[in-house]
């Protein structure tokens, strides 16, 4: 039986981002799109950590049912999927690590200061995640963007709490799985965006390349968003995966 798919989302989005996901997807395997502690109407820990998000991943699996999974994350899911790749190894099947970084330095370094600095000014201002919505997202995208993805970018970010935003911005600043990366055992699709300014297509080619067991593809004219903006190659790579996984 071909494994089930548990989709991990950004910081800005929650389950119901993957929609064209789960449509492409929920006919030939099971689909499972998580919620994050903080995002879809679940509480927020009171102290976030990605441990701490990986155990909750692991105990909403077992509660839906599933064993093992091939994790799909994008950006700070693909984070998580990374820590329970080190925590709990045994529940994953395989991995898709979406637009995202291995690491993100010292969380005390100039440039995480500011990158948390940049993304809670506007909440500090008084700005709501509506009203921060299109200029985040437009500056995260690349070229000839799918308009539906990116209406539904708009209103998984507008739905965000605020609190749970401060939270995981300032949390993927501590973030740091270098280190397992030459540890991972499964097969590992590693998705980068042509145009990603965040987490950039040939960093993420290195990261591809310190894991054993890994392939990289690039998706033409994507940003940051690839599920969003680039849906149908998004899905086409993940097929392609698959297939691999459940041929062997």
């Amino acid at each position: 039986m071909s494994p089930a798919l548990v989709f991990l989302a950004g910081m800005g989005a929650s389950a119901r981002g993957w929609a064209a996901q789960e449509k492409a997807f929920c006919k030939s395997r099971r689909v499972y799109c998580w919620n994050a502690p903080g995002y879809g109407g679940t509480p927020l820990p009171a102290d976030p950590s990605f441990s701490g998000y990986a155990a909750h991943l692991a105990r909403d699996m077992s509660e839906a049912g599933i064993d093992r999974a091939v994790l799909v994350g994008h950006s700070f899911g693909a984070m998580v999927a990374q820590q329970m790749a080190a925590d709990i190894p045994e529940r994953l099947a395989g991995l898709v690590l979406a637009a995202t970084s291995p690491a993100f330095g010292n969380k005390d370094g100039a440039f995480q200061k500011q990158f948390v600095e940049e993304r809670v000014k506007p909440l500090d201002e008084g700005r709501t995640m509506s009203e921060m919505a299109d200029a985040m997202i437009a500056a995260s995208t690349g070229r000839q963007p799918d308009r539906d993805g990116l209406a539904l970018a708009r209103r998984c970010m507008s739905e965000v709490p605020a609190e749970t935003y401060r939270a995981i911005t300032a949390l993927i600043t501590t973030f740091d799985q270098r280190a397992n990366l030459g540890h991972i055992a499964v097969p590992t699709l590693v998705m980068a965006g042509e145009l990603d300014r965040i987490a950039p297509a040939p960093m993420m080619r290195r990261m591809a390349s310190l894991i054993p067991a890994a392939r990289f593809v690039e998706i033409a004219n994507s940003g940051h968003l690839i599920p969003f903006e680039q849906p149908a190659a998004f899905n086409a790579a993940l097929c392609d995966f698959l297939k691999e996984i459940d041929d062997e």
